[in-house]
């Protein structure tokens, strides 16, 4: 996928596994969110998903961090498993602030997130909410 697409969120009859958690907007939050995506992967039975949810997690939870953060308000990280897709979604208030793809230069130390979100997902892309947004990336269950 070259670009954030909006789709629509598994619907709940369809859902086998469900985590969603609130965190501060820290950088102690994108590792624990990180640890838990996939130590819940693994016990959903999917262990060779759970490196790939755990990158996920980190990207998306750093950009909600540095892009989508507002003093005070809390970010999510949904994790969804059904039996075709297992979902990231990390919501933050900020939804005037979207998400695009571009090419960083050699020496920037930032803007390869969501290169690697695009490369490793099967697809990816932006939901609107009412107050923020929620970018997700899903992975094929095989």
């Amino acid at each position: 996928m070259t670009a954030a697409q909006e789709t629509s969120a598994p619907t709940p009859d369809h859902i086998l596994r469900e985590d969603r958690v609130d965190y501060t907007p820290t950088a102690h939050s994108v590792v624990l969110s990180r640890h838990r995506a996939a130590r819940l992967v693994l016990q959903w039975g999917h262990p060779a998903l759970a490196g790939d949810a755990a990158l996920l997690v980190s990207e998306l939870a750093t950009n909600a961090l540095l892009h989508g953060a507002i003093r005070g308000r809390l970010f999510r990280v949904h994790l969804t498993l059904t039996e075709l897709v297992l979902r990231v979604a990390v919501s933050d208030p900020r939804g005037e602030r979207l998400p695009s793809l571009r090419q960083p230069d050699a020496d920037d130390c930032y803007g390869r997130g969501l290169l690697v979100v695009a490369q490793l997902a099967d697809e990816w892309g932006v939901e609107p909410r009412t107050v923020g947004k929620t970018v997700f990336a899903e992975l094929a269950v095989r």
